[in-house]
């Protein structure tokens, strides 16, 4: 073992260090088995004071470090490289829930708890931690802090970042900065923790964090509408945040070929009507009051849409179990897609005014320069987040297929940006979109990010690779 690795040894304990590759291979790969990298090691602190040891003996020997939390992220962000000379530091020991405020509707979680069991440690609590992600069991806060997750709910709730209030975070130097202040108003200065939130790890390591909570609601009311156009989606949403207001939780669209792969590869999944339609809106709403509450307003909406013509027919879940299901058929989605081989994915934002027009002219796009693809698009319209995938013609191998994902990519970055939008809504960039992302900022925000990132990082040692 080379002195490097005996002296982090020394700080978390043999059996907190891993060097055999049986045992770093988890840690090496991305979820999508898209990165495959080859750490020097893999190291698992118990504590902020272990990390920020690890990190100061990594900085002094100008050792790379890559943040590592559940390791579910779909970019890369997460993976080491292949040089063997980067250490992976992850925080999934790091899992203890701090404190609870009630009073205060906020909790501090060390960063290696998983966001499922911030959501449970709320509950119990009698409290709502609105945060929602398929990945929810595995994923970790840490890595939804740094990514800026977004998930289901961000139409009421907002991001990661508008769900923290303060930060622990190990810099690059090894130092440790205590911002874990659970304060709505703190006009004192910069707002450091907004450097962190979404920086992927390139700037320091997210240890702790103070999150927002909010009263656990009452009932809710999950409902599935049939649509033959996003456009007729966008116009439900306008409809639905009129009527239901704040109440108004998630909206989610997704296509007809989407919801197919959904029933084809999860056996158990039911279509939620007995006739295909081109796209689907699924909607909910919570309430504080009551689910007969949410039930009535979720009702009332849907049916003027019927009346309207703007929906084509709709059902409402009449129980809790009919609710998980309705969800799972979005849920799903991801997994549906890598079962049935690989596609070219786009994670982009557009002004939710705009997505109907950007979805017509790009399909229209693709469509010309590869006759035959089929799309499987879905995502957080109420946010205007789509993940506008484009899947091989039928009959052409899905290997062969991501030979054209540059071009692809192009098509559909150059339409994104064309409408005002962003090639990156809620993934991150990591190492997928580090190049890629040099089209579409300018120079100036380009220059402000190198600025940022050589004054906090100035030896260049925090997730090299990735971001910038």
């Amino acid at each position: 073992m080379s002195a490097l690795l005996e002296r982090i040894a020394a700080i978390v304990g043999p059996q907190a260090l891993l060097t055999a590759d049986a045992d770093t291979a988890p840690y090496a790969i991305d979820w999508r088995r898209r990165y495959r990298g080859r750490p020097l090691a893999v190291v698992r602190p118990a504590s902020t004071a272990e990390v920020a040891a690890v990190v100061r003996l990594c900085a002094e020997t100008r050792t790379p470090v890559v943040p590592q939390g559940g390791n579910t992220g779909l970019v890369g962000g997460a993976t080491p490289d292949a040089s063997g000379r980067e250490v992976v530091v992850s925080l999934a020991r790091m899992n203890r829930i701090r404190a609870i405020d009630r009073e205060n509707d906020a909790l501090t979680a060390e960063a290696g708890c998983t966001l499922a069991a911030v959501q449970a440690a709320a509950r119990e609590a009698g409290r709502l931690f609105p945060l929602s992600l398929a990945s929810e069991g595995s994923c970790q806060i840490g890595g939804n802090l740094s990514s800026n997750a977004g998930g289901t709910a961000v139409l009421r709730y907002g991001n990661a970042r508008e769900l923290t209030l303060g930060l622990e975070v190990v810099l690059p130097d090894g130092a440790v900065w205590d911002g874990l202040r659970a304060l709505r108003k703190d006009n004192t200065g910069y707002d450091l923790k907004q450097l962190f939130l979404g920086a992927e790890g390139t700037l320091g390591i997210i240890t702790a964090a103070v999150l927002e909570l909010f009263p656990l609601p009452a009932g809710r009311a999950t409902a599935i509408a049939a649509l033959d156009t996003p456009a007729q989606a966008v116009e439900l949403l306008g409809l639905m945040k009129a009527r239901c207001g704040e109440r108004l939780t998630a909206f989610e669209l997704f296509s007809d070929y989407a919801l197919a792969l959904v029933l084809k590869h999860f056996p158990g999944s039911a279509a939620p009507f007995t006739a295909r339609h081109p796209q689907y809106a699924l909607v909910e709403l919570e309430d504080t009051q009551s689910e007969e509450a949410a039930r009535g307003l979720a009702e009332a909406a849907l049916a003027e849409a019927l009346q309207c013509g703007v929906v084509r027919d709709a059902v409402l879940a009449a129980s809790e179990a009919q609710s998980r299901a309705l969800w799972s058929l979005r849920e799903n989605m991801s997994e549906a897609q890598a079962a049935e081989g690989k596609n070219i994915k786009h994670d982009v934002s557009v002004p939710t005014s705009r997505i109907a027009a950007f979805v017509a002219a790009t399909d229209a796009a693709l469509a010309r320069a590869f006759p035959g693809v089929r799309m499987v698009t879905f995502g957080h319209l109420g946010d205007g987040n789509l993940h506008y995938n484009a899947a091989a013609p039928e009959g052409v191998d899905p290997e062969r297929w991501m030979a054209n994902q540059a071009a692809v990519n192009r098509i559909v970055h150059d339409s994104v940006a064309a409408f005002g939008g962003s090639i990156s809504a809620e993934h991150g960039l990591g190492q997928a979109k580090r190049e890629e992302i040099l089209r579409y900022k300018s120079p100036v925000e380009m220059d402000l990010m190198r600025r940022v990132k050589a004054a906090l990082d100035p030896l260049g040692i925090m997730n090299p690779g990735k971001v910038i």
